[in-house]
C-alpha cells in the first residue's frame, strides 16, 4: 500500500545529531588546547546557542522569508540574530568559563573587537550552514520519495479507472445481446445468462487484483467466446491457440478482453461468416505474444468507433510497461489483426 508520510525528522535523530556533533567538538578542541575540561565547559555554553540559531534559521527564517523570496529581510534578521548570539556567547564564556574569551588567538584578545566578532560569526555561520545543509538534503530526499509515491499513486488510480471503464462497457454490450435474444424468445437466453454470470463473477471478484494468472484470464476469454457463439451460432468460427506454459505467469487483468470483444463487435456485424483466430504464445524471454484477427469486409465495415476500446488498452500498456511493449493493429487481406507483446509477471507466492 502506498503511504504519504509526514516529512518531519524524528526527535531521536535530532538528539543523536547534536550529541554526535557535541562529542566531536569536545574531542577536537580538547585535543587542540590539551584541556578537555575547558572544552566541555565552553561547548556546554556554546551548543545551546548553536541549536537555537540552527532551528531559528531552518524552521523560521527560511520558511518565512527565503521561501517567500524576502531575501533582504532574511539577511537582516539573520545578522541581527548572529549579533545577539555573539553577545550571549561572549558574555556567558566570560562569566562561566574563562576571562580569555579567545584562547585560540596568538595573543590576548578583547571581546567586541573586529577580529573576534568576525571569527565568532563565521564559526556560527559554519554551524548553521552545516546543519541546514543536512536538513535540506534530507528534505530533498524525502520530497523525491514523496513525489515518487504520488506518481505511483496517480498511476495506480489511473489504472484502476481505466480498468473499471472496461467493466460497464462490457456488461452494457453483453446485456444488449441478451436483450436481443429475449426479444426473439430464443432458447439460448438461459445459457447466455449462465455464461454471463460466470464472467460477472470473474470481473467483479477475481479481476479486482492488478494481476491474475494467465490461464484464468484465458479461461474468462473462453467464456466470453462461448457467450458470443451462443449468440451468432454457425455464423462464427473461433480458433484459440495456446503455445507454451501458461501456468507459471501472471498478466494485468482485463487486458485482452477489449480486443476479443472488437473481433465480434466489428467483425460479425457486416459479415455473413466471421472467422476469428486467437493466439497466446509464451516467448522464451518471459514475454507473451498475443494475436487476435478476424475477417474484415473493407467495403462494408466502415464503423465509427465509439467508447474506450483500443485507446484505453494502449494507455494502460503505457502506464504498466512504459516502452517495454509492442502493439500493432493492421488491416491486410481483408483481415483485421491486433498483435501485442509485453513482459509477463512471475507468480508471487
Amino acid at each position: 500500500m502506498i503511504q504519504l508520510k509526514n516529512r518531519s525528522i524524528s526527535t531521536k535523530y535530532h538528539i543523536l545529531f547534536w550529541l554526535g556533533y557535541f562529542s566531536f567538538n569536545v574531542v577536537r578542541w580538547g585535543s587542540y588546547f590539551h584541556d578537555y575540561w575547558y572544552s566541555i565547559k565552553s561547548n556546554l555554553v556554546e551548543f545551546p546557542l548553536h541549536i537555537l540559531m540552527v532551528y531559528l534559521n531552518v524552521y523560521y527564517l527560511i520558511p518565512k522569508y527565503i521561501l517567500k523570496k524576502k531575501y533582504k529581510r532574511y539577511i537582516l534578521l539573520l545578522f541581527l540574530s548572529l549579533g545577539a548570539a555573539y553577545v550571549l556567547r561572549s558574555g556567558l564564556n566570560y562569566l562561566l568559563v574563562t576571562e580569555n574569551i579567545w584562547p585560540e588567538a596568538e595573543s590576548s584578545q578583547q571581546a567586541f573587537t573586529f577580529n573576534h566578532v568576525v571569527a565568532v560569526v563565521l564559526g556560527e555561520l559554519y554551524v548553521i550552514a552545516f546543519a541546514t545543509a543536512i536538513k535540506l538534503t534530507i528534505d530533498w530526499v524525502q520530497e523525491k520519495k514523496r513525489y515518487r509515491n504520488l506518481e505511483a499513486l496517480q498511476l495506480k488510480t489511473e489504472l484502476e479507472f481505466l480498468k473499471t471503464q472496461i467493466q460497464p462497457h462490457f456488461f452494457f454490450n453483453t446485456l444488449n445481446n441478451l436483450y436481443a435474444l429475449t426479444l426473439e424468445k430464443s432458447k439460448k437466453a438461459p445459457e447466455v445468462v449462465l455464461k454471463l454470470s460466470e464472467i460477472m463473477e470473474y470481473i467483479l471478484y477475481e479481476a479486482k487484483e492488478p494481476k491474475i494468472r494467465l490461464f484464468k484470464e484465458i479461461k474468462s476469454i473462453q467464456n466470453y467466446i462461448d457467450l458470443e457463439k451462443l449468440r451468432y451460432g454457425d455464423k462464427v468460427n473461433v480458433n484459440v491457440n495456446i503455445i507454451g506454459d501458461i501456468e507459471s505467469n501472471e498478466v494485468p487483468t482485463l487486458l485482452f478482453l477489449t480486443f476479443i470483444e472488437n473481433c465480434f463487435k466489428h467483425g460479425a456485424r457486416y459479415n455473413n461468416h466471421l472467422d476469428i483466430e486467437i493466439t497466446f504464445k509464451k516467448l522464451p524471454n518471459s514475454y507473451i505474444y498475443f494475436c487476435a484477427s478476424n475477417s474484415y469486409n473493407e467495403f462494408s465495415n466502415k464503423v465509427k468507433k465509439h467508447g474506450i476500446g483500443n485507446a484505453n488498452i494502449e494507455r494502460r500498456l503505457q502506464l504498466l510497461f512504459r516502452e517495454d511493449y509492442t502493439l500493432n493493429i493492421t488491416t491486410e487481406n481483408q483481415r483485421y489483426k491486433v498483435e501485442l507483446t509485453f513482459p509477463l509477471y512471475e507468480i508471487s507466492f
